[in-house]
Formats: C-alpha cells, structure tokens, sequence
C-alpha cells in the first residue's frame, strides 16, 4: 500500500529547501562598468572574504552566472549588452544595482549618454546605494537579497 502526501505539502516544502539552497549558492556574473567594480572586487578579496563565506564563486559566463551585480554607470551604449547577458542568464535570476550610477545615473544623470538607472533596462531586486559603496554595504545587499529569496518575495 502505498501512502500519499498532499501535493501542497510537498511542493511548499520543496519550495523551502531550494530557496534557502539557492540563496546560500548564488553564482555573480563577472561584470563591472566603471569605480564599482573595484569595491565589489574588494568585497572579494581577504579583508572581507564575503562571498567564500556566501558560498559565492565569481563566474565569467551568463549561463553559468545567477546573480548579476550591476557596478557602475550604465550608458546607452552598453544598455543592449546588459539585456543581452540577462537574457542569457538561467532562471531563476537575479539583479542587485550597485552604486549611484547603476540605481539612478549618479553624477551624469543629465547626461545625454546615460541611463537613468539600469532598471530601465532590466528587472532590479536589491539597490546597494553609494558611491561607490563599501564592501560592507555590498555584503548587506547580498544578505537582504538572501532573505528575500529565502521568504519568496521575489516573484518574475
């Protein structure tokens, strides 16, 4: 005789155990744009030694990649680029926007060259203000983009 479990059981406790998976095991994208990409490079190295503690491991392909970390001014140029590397990125994924430029256009706002945001071009889940933050502020948007996969609050 074989026993059968609610299929509401099984799939909230499924869905438990992979997001708290997936958020310890998030795999950033290789990609920096300008003065940002050296502190979130920073937060890489020895001092800080956050994303060894994530279990983060920096990978130089989209399609190996989960998590993309957008550091720096995003130009009309590049715009495509990043859209196109998102596109190629394997569900689920995720953007966290790193530095003034990345969230609002920073100093060159008014410029006719750059974006006002990169969540004009693509679907942002963490905002890490600063300019350029710190390491430390990067870890705490990492730590925030965790609980908020862990709680299932983002949703494509």
């Amino acid at each position: 005789m074989e026993i059968r479990l609610p299929n509401v059981v099984l799939t909230k406790l499924d869905r438990l155990i992979f997001d708290r998976a997936r958020s310890y095991t998030m795999w950033p994208l290789t990609f920096g744009l300008a003065c940002c990409a050296i502190e979130m490079m920073a937060t890489g190295t020895s001092r800080y030694d956050a994303f060894e503690r994530f279990g983060m491991l920096f990978r130089a392909s989209p399609r190996q990649a989960d998590l993309m970390i957008v550091a720096g001014t995003v130009t009309e140029k590049m715009a495509p680029n990043i859209k196109r590397l998102y596109e190629q990125m394997p569900e689920p994924k995720y953007v966290i926007a790193m530095g003034e430029c990345a969230i609002s256009g920073g100093p060159f706002y008014e410029g006719y060259s750059v974006v006002d945001g990169v969540d004009k071009v693509i679907p942002v889940d963490v905002y890490v203000p600063g300019c350029p933050p710190r390491p430390e502020t990067l870890i705490d948007g990492i730590v925030k983009l965790q609980k908020k996969i862990i709680e299932g609050k983002i949703e494509r």
